[in-house]
């Protein structure tokens, strides 16, 4: 039981890290433009504003694979 716990622990610490660093990255992602390019879709009728950043999202997943593929490599 007590492993149990520690383990549920540590998870909990991973979980939490992950979602502080997530935070960090879309304030500083804001800062460096992304979500305002060329090609992210704003439609706004009446109160509602609908955004879709499609270009934003194929940057970052671009980022994000050229990174685990250099992470593969090693």
């Amino acid at each position: 039981m007590n492993n149990e716990m520690t383990e549920m622990g540590r998870l909990l610490i991973v979980a939490g890290a992950i979602v502080i660093l997530a935070g960090l990255a879309f304030a500083g992602f804001g800062k460096l433009g992304l979500g305002k390019l060329p090609g992210d879709i704003v439609l706004r009728r009446g109160n509602v504003r609908l955004y879709i950043p499609l270009v934003s999202s194929l940057l970052i997943s671009l980022g994000l694979s050229l990174i685990f593929w250099l992470l593969q490599k090693r």
